[in-house]
């Protein structure tokens, strides 16, 4: 039989264990809030918002603008800073026509590791390039992967964004892939649920991102059928009384 300093050694082994276990679950996952509240469903069983990172591109946003159009349909478009400096126009007509713009940092790097004021120097970079471009200071940020540590909540409040917008489904389009597979996985989709893609990539221009858009062309027209309506995140949160960030 083990002695009692034994068992209180495993116990405490595995306490410590399962706290890094909960830490690393929290860092990641969208539904976890240990880290501060976040944003990860719609309002209402009928509403789907459409969320795109990593944006804005040339080769697929343009696009991707139309599609949507065709069905009365607005989307979130989560932006990276020094893609929004490369495509002004583009980041301008995305507003233009309707849709919403989240702050995605300024060069798409894992939070966890930053300190709070490089987060701060991250978003703000990156509200620059879009205020610039657009005349509009987004409210709401998406971590890139969704990854942040607990220093990031307390950067959004002093900087007075309204929070960190995540999502219920992702599509795991981030990489080329045959349209077939995305298309499928949109079949689980459901109302009420906030869908992440893709419309950009952190780290190659003009990035293929075409199994995005055959994947919504499919599905689109379904969705606006059954009685689908997709707000913005901008939509979901109107009521909210936090003020835009400023520099």
């Amino acid at each position: 039989m083990p002695g009692e300093d034994s068992i209180i050694e495993w116990a405490t082994g595995l306490t410590i264990a399962g706290g890094a276990g909960l830490t690393a679950w929290a860092a990641v996952s969208p539904w976890s809030e240990l880290f501060g509240p976040v944003l990860r469903r719609a309002d209402s069983p009928v509403s789907m918002p459409l969320t795109f990172d990593d944006g804005p591109n040339p080769a697929i946003t343009p696009a991707l603008l139309d599609l949507l159009e065709r069905y009365g349909a607005r989307g979130t478009f989560f932006m990276i800073g020094r893609h929004v400096r490369a495509n002004p126009q583009l980041a301008a007509e995305v507003l233009a026509r309707g849709h919403a713009i989240g702050n995605h940092t300024e060069t798409h790097p894992n939070l966890i590791w930053l300190s709070p004021a490089r987060i701060r120097e991250e978003l703000l970079r990156c509200q620059e390039a879009i205020e610039d471009a657009t005349g509009h200071g987004p409210r709401w940020m998406r971590p890139p992967y969704g990854f942040r540590g607990p220093q990031l909540a307390p950067v959004l409040r002093k900087g007075g964004w309204a929070g960190m917008a995540l999502w219920s489904r992702a599509m795991f389009d981030w990489k080329p892939q045959p349209p077939g597979k995305m298309i499928r996985r949109m079949a689980r989709a459901r109302g009420g649920e906030i869908l992440l893609m893709h419309d950009g990539d952190p780290f190659i221009e003009r990035a293929d991102r075409s199994h995005v858009l055959r994947s919504l062309e499919q599905w689109l027209p379904r969705w606006a059928e059954a009685g689908i309506k997709f707000p913005t995140i901008d939509d979901l949160t109107a009521r909210s009384a936090a003020i835009p960030a400023t520099a």
